[in-house]
């Protein structure tokens, strides 16, 4: 055995082992060098390729939802780009100081959060926080490695509470649930996209290396809805129930020639940009939903169905007296006796016994049918989510009191958007029209598609003429007059229904009318719920927010006056008494 020896002069040996231990050392040197010269000349392609496919991921691009518009481009809901906090938990959870900076940043409960992530630790991307300013983003984003950020668009509402209704909202994934959006969804929501990218490793992408599927934004919808309108109904509204102390109140403004919505408004309302208002109560379009018995208002279209049988004319008179009657032991009454009185009389003075009358002139079968021509218990074609299509009981099953009842508004239901839409038809020479609240093409407002003859073109006539004198000096719609235009309408006062009867001393005010007379351009209907104090009548509640709304439109819509003469007249007296 050879050795060496040491400073010391002692003797070291190096035995087989040492050698062995050498050579494995100097074999495992070389298998390593040689290894990495295999992976960086032979396999050099495969590796890259497989370090792109750890860093490749598919993205989605979002893309806009549609806008909605009134119909001269105003916009109602529009789609604005946010940005939504996302982590990878398994990396995140690795570093949970700097978790929770983020979650503090973000106003989250930091133990909740890493309960969260830790039960989703499987998971790839979990959202903190969605839709937030994208300046306020990227500061979370830059607290840490492994908080990424998604782009995305957030439903945002201009008008506010003013439109909320007819618009309704989204959720927070963009579909809709309410309103337009809702019954639209489908021509509104966006088609994302996805693209193949490079991601750092901090998630950026770096490099884009194909386009899957191109995004495509929703398309924007025009409603038929005039902002300016819509605005002055709102505040009108709000008024009226403030000075009231009423419940609940609707109205709704229609083009007579088109049967579109120009404005339709309830109260109370709620800011669909705030998710936390958005109570069931609120939400509901009462315009469209709720239903109440008509009462007086109704009493046109009694008329009508009677004067298109021939069985009355203009000239016609019905003996009121004594201003009351029974039927089936049950008192039908006016509020005082009125005597003898032609068909304008019976409209002017809202007589339940002169309607009565002519109700039971008609056969169960006849006043049936008129009712459901003008569109009494059928839906108004808005086809909007929950619209009601009223009540109207079949004839078959009439007692000789629901006869009688039916001639002045009581056995039957309807929304003001029905209301609204049986006016039309006198305003329309006759023509039922189904309503739209989108805004009708050229071609679709010469065809409208259900547009069909429900009254004869002189009954209509005629009916407008006796409307004429309820908001006249005589008439119980005195407060709907507008100087200078001739004006047609019908008021409605009537006890609500509970279980088993009418409510004493609860009321519903309800007012609708037509302008003007001579060419009518609109129709609106409006109802207050419950109006409390300073009065409860249809012609003091409801009549003045129609006075105050048409009056505005039809100086916005440049709609020319029919009756010069009598606001000559008025101004002529005026300047006398000055």
């Amino acid at each position: 055995m050879s050795g060496i020896t040491n400073n010391s002069g002692e003797a070291v040996f190096f035995g087989g082992r040492h050698y062995f231990v050498l050579f494995i050392l100097l074999f495992l040197l070389i298998s390593l060098v040689a290894r990495a010269l295999y992976l960086q000349i032979v396999e050099k392609e495969f590796l890259y390729s497989q370090g792109e496919q750890r860093q490749i991921r598919t993205i989605e691009t979002p893309a806009y939802r549609g806008t909605i518009l009134d119909r001269f481009g105003t916009p109602l809901a529009i789609s604005t780009p946010v940005d939504s906090v996302w982590v990878n938990p398994a990396e995140i959870l690795r570093n949970l100081p700097a978790l929770k900076q983020v979650v503090g940043k973000l106003g989250l409960d930091y133990r909740e959060t890493v309960t969260r992530l830790k039960q989703k630790a499987n998971k790839e991307f979990v959202y903190l926080k969605r839709q937030l300013e994208p300046e306020f983003a990227s500061q979370v984003a830059a607290i840490a490695d492994g908080v990424y950020l998604q782009r995305e668009y957030h439903r945002y509402y201009p008008a506010g509470e003013v439109v909320s209704h007819l618009v309704g909202f989204t959720n927070i994934d963009d579909q809709g649930q309410e309103g337009l959006e809702l019954i639209y969804d489908d021509w509104l929501k966006a088609q994302p996209g996805k693209r193949r990218v490079i991601r750092d490793q901090r998630g950026a992408v770096v490099e884009n290396i194909a386009q899957i599927k191109r995004a495509q934004s929703g398309k924007d919808l025009i409603s038929s809805i005039d902002m300016r309108l819509q605005y002055i109904a709102y505040r009108s509204l709000a008024r009226v129930m403030k000075y009231h102390a009423a419940k609940s109140a609707s109205a709704v403004l229609l083009d007579a020639n088109t049967g579109e919505i120009l404005a339709m408004v309830n109260q109370p309302s709620y800011n669909p940009n705030q998710p936390k208002n958005k109570m069931a109560a609120q939400r509901r379009n009462r315009a469209l939903t709720d239903v109440f018995e008509p009462g007086s208002a109704v009493k046109p279209f009694t008329l009508a169905a009677a004067i298109d049988r021939g069985l009355f004319n203009a000239t016609s008179r019905i003996d009121t007296t004594p201003g009351w009657f029974m039927v089936s032991g049950f008192p039908v009454k006016d509020v005082r006796n009125y005597g003898e009185l032609d068909l304008a009389g019976i409209l002017r003075k809202s007589s339940n016994v002169g309607a009565s009358r002519i109700a039971q002139a008609l056969q169960g079968e006849e006043l049936w049918q008129s009712f459901s021509d003008y569109g009494f218990g059928e839906s108004p074609g808005v086809s909007f989510p929950a619209e009601s299509s009223g009540y109207l009981s079949h004839f078959s099953v009439w007692q000789p009191l629901d006869h009688a009842t039916m001639g002045f508004g009581y056995g039957l239901s309807v929304s003001i958007t029905q209301l609204a839409r049986a006016y039309l038809v006198i305003a329309n020479r006759g023509r039922k029209l189904d309503l739209s609240l989108i805004k009708q093409k050229p071609e679709d407002r010469r065809d409208n598609k259900i547009s069909r003859h429900v009254m004869k073109a002189s009954t209509a006539k005629m009916l407008l003429e006796m409307l004429e004198q309820v908001v006249g000096p005589e008439g119980t719609a005195k407060q709907a007059a507008i100087d200078g235009y001739r004006i047609a309408g019908k008021t409605g006062t009537v006890k609500k229904s509970v279980d088993g009867g009418y409510e004493q001393d609860v009321y519903m005010a309800i007012f609708a009318g037509i302008a003007p007379v001579s060419n009518p351009r609109l129709v609106m209907a409006v109802v207050i719920d419950e109006p409390a104090q300073n009065g409860y009548y249809g012609g003091q509640v409801a009549a003045p927010v129609f006075h105050e709304v048409m009056s505005n439109a039809l100086r916005i819509l440049d709609i020319a006056p029919d009756n010069l003469p009598a606001l000559q007249a008025r101004s002529t007296g005026l300047d006398a008494g000055a």
